[in-house]
């Protein structure tokens, strides 16, 4: 959120102070920049029906080119994924049951000042360590899979950030490591198994002069590994988050950010592997989601709280429900 205290009431919150991690969607700068994986990658019980991607789409959906304050800032993320319904490729409903994805995402990033290079970039720096717990319900044989524990973790070592006075920008590289429980032909795991490498890149653009109404959007493409005791190589990953968000004043420097928000995630190339079927190839998810975020912002204290809820629709090759995702954030 680019918003930060000014002398004036009403006003917008001075620049270096919205630079608080105003990101409670993003927690992904600690998850700013992403706490996006973990076990996301679900294969259909009985096949190896890739589902989804790893990244958990909506996560950046809110001031996705903001850079958080220099410094050292911990943020928590609460995600929980409800699906009740599978779509084959022409969108129709071909089972039915319950799946449920909780993860509790924790991160820490660092934040350095600007450098005199790199057009004068913002470096910075995060690792996401998360804890999961999954499971898979059908109408017709009952419980299929299920498990919990330490997921798969996300870095980030690179994360370039621009500011202008209309337009925040971010580029990041990271990769998802498979630390999380994974064993091939299981049903309590909770990692996925393989590596993954992932480029992305956040904006927000300001549509007036006090940044108080903005236009952000967040892309993530992902590189999948060969995941290890199967040999099944998933298709690649894009994602996209969005949103259109305006600010606010409640009390003081207190700020409430609310909006519209979205995201997409679509399958761009076919999963291989010994054992994958040419139908299973041939399969490619695309997941559609519409709805709100609300992130209230404490420049005073460092901190920022927000939540997200989307609902699924149009879905193809995946499971289609609803997300809801709750953040904190603080500045140290």
């Amino acid at each position: 959120m680019s918003i930060a205290a000014d002398a004036q009431p009403g006003s917008v919150l001075k620049k270096r102070e919205s630079r608080i991690l105003m990101k409670a969607g993003f927690i992904p700068c600690a998850l700013p920049y992403f706490a996006q994986f973990v076990i996301l990658v679900f294969f259909a019980s009985g096949g190896h029906a890739q589902v989804r991607g790893v990244y958990p789409v909506g996560m950046n959906a809110t001031n996705s080119g903001v850079t958080p304050e220099a410094g050292i800032t911990y943020s928590n993320l609460f995600v929980f994924f409800s699906r009740d319904e599978k779509k084959d490729s022409e969108g129709n409903v071909v089972a039915t049951g319950q799946n449920s994805i909780m993860m509790d995402l924790n991160t820490l990033v660092w934040v350095s000042k600007k450098i005199d290079f790199l057009g004068g970039a913002i470096f910075s720096a995060s690792a996401t360590l998360p804890v999961a717990n999954n499971s898979l319900t059908s109408d017709l044989v009952g419980s299929l899979s299920a498990g919990g524990g330490f997921a798969d973790s996300f870095y980030q070592p690179v994360i370039l950030g621009w500011s202008t006075k209309r337009v925040d920008v971010r580029a990041i590289y990271g990769f998802l490591a498979p630390t999380g429980k994974f064993e091939a032909g299981s049903n309590n795991n909770v990692g996925s198994g393989y590596w993954t490498s992932v480029l992305s890149s956040g904006q927000t653009i300001y549509l007036n002069e006090n940044k108080v109404t903005a236009f952000s959007a967040f892309e993530m493409y992902e590189f999948h590994g060969t995941q290890e005791g199967t040999m099944v190589h998933p298709g690649q990953t894009l994602n996209l988050d969005y949103s259109l968000t305006h600010a606010f004043p409640i009390s003081g420097s207190v700020r409430l950010q609310l909006g519209l928000a979205g995201y997409g995630q679509w399958q761009t190339t076919a999963k291989n592997g010994p054992a994958v079927t040419p139908a299973e190839a041939a399969a490619r998810y695309k997941v559609n989601a519409l709805g709100f975020a609300a992130n209230a912002i404490f420049p005073g204290r460092h901190a920022s709280m927000g939540m997200k809820y989307f609902r699924e629709f149009e879905c193809r090759s995946t499971y289609q429900g609803y997300t809801l995702q709750i953040s904190a954030a603080i500045k140290f």
